[in-house]
């Protein structure tokens, strides 16, 4: 976690979604801005890295693991996929060892319709828990059509803000009026 006075913790956003520039990835950085009151310090769109992360002694990934590792919050964001986390998401997840990423994790997933809502708490968080990621906040769940509208977020926000700002020993930042995904 951020030592107390820092200016702002290190916040990461790390997005499984096999499109690069997806709506999943509009939607994490808009999450990560709101928890966070500025933008995140890393941004890991999985797609770019291709076979890299079949590759477990690819220097770039291992080095994408230890910044995630050292963020104090972290958004990890997917779509779901046969109501689970995406397979690219599961690869970059199976590096981190149990106790490796120290930082607050945020589950964050995106479907098509409400029939999959629990999928953040039931399949993503799970896997998040295994790697000794603290997930002080239920996971975020929010339809693909929604992830522009910032008010979809508001319900949620209104509830894990102050959670995660007391964790990260941070006033509670301020909705970003007007932001948009």
């Amino acid at each position: 976690m951020s030592a107390p006075g820092q200016a702002r913790p290190r916040v990461a956003v790390v997005v499984g979604n096999p499109k690069p520039a997806s709506r999943t990835l509009a939607a994490a950085t808009h999450l990560a801005r709101e928890l966070s009151g500025g933008e995140p310090d890393l941004v890991v769109d999985l797609a770019t890295l291709g076979g890299t992360l079949l590759d477990w002694a690819d220097e770039h990934v291992a080095s994408l693991v230890q910044q995630v590792g050292e963020a104090d919050l972290v958004v990890f964001a997917c779509p779901t996929y046969k109501a689970s986390i995406t397979g690219l998401l599961k690869l970059f997840l199976d590096r981190f060892a149990p106790g490796t990423l120290r930082g607050l994790a945020v589950p964050l997933m995106l479907g098509a319709g409400p029939g999959h809502a629990l999928a953040p708490e039931l399949t993503l968080r799970p896997v998040l828990a295994e790697i000794g990621a603290p997930t002080p906040v239920r996971g975020l769940y929010l339809l693909d059509s929604q992830h522009d509208d910032p008010a979809a977020y508001e319900p949620w926000l209104t509830a894990a803000r102050p959670v995660v700002a007391a964790l990260l020993d941070r006033p509670t930042p301020a909705p970003l009026t007007g932001a948009r995904a």
